[in-house]
This record gives structure tokens, C-alpha cells and sequence, in this order.
């Protein structure tokens, strides 16, 4: 080869001793000419004094003394039941662990369909009454039954916190059920005037009116 076409950090076979073996040009020597290099195959530091040594530039140099470094184990993530029985083990109580195997970790969507029918049969579930299970009511119907047991005109908060104890009816996340409910009262007193359930006797404050059904109080 030509001293210019010799580059710092090329890798090049060249004949040192009596082997061929792949070095890179590690610096061009200021004294005496020459380059230092290392040997690749035993690492070591070699003076190469001409470019008549190098015989030609290796893309990928054989390298089999230097060890493949070892890939990072990539870290699993652990599903709830993994990371349970994986501390139970730790603790020595692994014997308590169910034996039902983990979930995968992607849901099917029909696992997530299913679950979402489940979360809304437990809001559907109001409760017993009488031994049977009842069904569940609407918080415009809910309120007409909480006043026909009231002893006193009610606002739209009594009514709603009433039902929500009493399992006559389920609170929705993100609503404002009062004012849903007030909104909804004014709505059926318009619409069915005389034969509304309701009657408002003071400011925001609500009574059964004598034309409700099941209304014993105006009877």
C-alpha cells in the first residue's frame, strides 16, 4: 500500500513476524516514520514502519480473542399474580399462593367487554327488598318514592343523597345529579301539569302532590 492511503483508525491486514494479522492505526509516528498500531488479535502494541506492510483494509476484522459482549437481559413485566407469587416465594409462603394460573398480560378485548358488563351489573344490583332482588329505579322515580314517605318538603341534594343511602338508586361518575334531578322535576310539572307527582311548596324545596299515585297523605 501507499503511505496516503494509510487513515488513522483503519483496520488493515499486515504481516507481523510471521502471521497475518489485522491491526488499527492507532497514530503516525513524528520519529522515524511509521505508524503505532495495535494487533487486534492479541492487543497489543505494534509498530508498523512502512506502508509495504499493510497489504489492505478490512472492513470487519476477524476478531476471535475478544469476548462478544453479553447483551442486557431484558427486564419481563410482571403481571399481579406474577408479582405475588413471586414475593410469597421470597417470603417462604409460597404454599399459600392459589394455584390459578396469571391472566395474560394483553387483554382480548372481549375480556375487556365482559368486564365492563360486570361493572355494570353491580351498579344495576340496588339491593333486596322482601327477599327479592329489586330492580333498578331512575332518580326522577327514586325521588317520587323518597317524598311519599317524607314527612317534609325536600330539595333535590336530600333527595339524591336519601337515594343513594337507601340503594334506590347509583350515582354516575363526572354528573350533577341535583341539578339533573331539579331540571328533570320542573320538566314533568310542565309537561303533565295537574298530574305531576310533584309540587313545590318554597324555593328549591319539593313535596308529593295530592294527585301522585300511592300518595296515602293526600288521600
Amino acid at each position: 500500500m501507499k503511505k496516503q492511503q494509510v487513515k488513522i483508525g483503519g483496520v488493515y491486514s499486515a504481516k507481523i513476524t510471521d502471521k497475518v494479522v489485522p491491526v488499527r492505526i492507532d497514530a503516525e509516528r513524528s520519529e522515524g516514520g511509521g505508524w503505532d498500531a495495535t494487533n487486534l488479535h492479541t492487543n497489543r502494541k505494534v509498530r508498523i514502519k512502512s506502508a509495504q506492510k499493510l497489504r489492505s483494509r478490512i472492513t470487519v476484522p476477524p476478531n476471535d480473542n475478544e469476548p462478544t459482549p453479553a447483551k442486557k437481559p431484558v427486564k419481563k413485566k410482571l403481571t399481579a399474580a406474577e408479582r405475588k407469587e413471586l414475593v410469597a416465594k421470597r417470603s417462604g409462603k409460597a404454599d399459600d399462593v392459589p394455584d390459578t394460573l396469571p391472566e395474560p398480560a394483553g387483554a382480548t378485548k372481549d375480556a375487556k367487554r365482559g368486564k365492563k358488563r360486570n361493572t355494570g351489573e353491580r351498579r344495576a344490583k340496588v339491593g333486596k327488598r322482601d327477599g327479592v332482588e329489586a330492580k333498578p329505579l331512575s332518580l326522577l322515580n327514586a325521588a317520587a318514592q323518597i317524598l311519599a314517605e317524607s314527612t317534609e318538603p325536600l330539595n333535590t341534594r336530600e333527595m339524591v343523597a336519601q337515594a343513594t343511602e337507601r340503594g334506590l338508586w347509583s350515582p354516575r361518575a363526572g354528573k350533577t345529579p341535583a341539578s339533573t334531578l331539579y331540571a328533570s322535576i320542573l320538566r314533568e310539572m310542565k309537561t303533565k301539569g295537574d298530574e305531576a307527582r310533584f309540587t313545590k311548596v318554597e324555593r328549591g324545596r319539593f313535596t308529593l302532590s295530592a294527585a301522585a299515585p300511592g300518595n296515602k297523605k293526600g288521600a
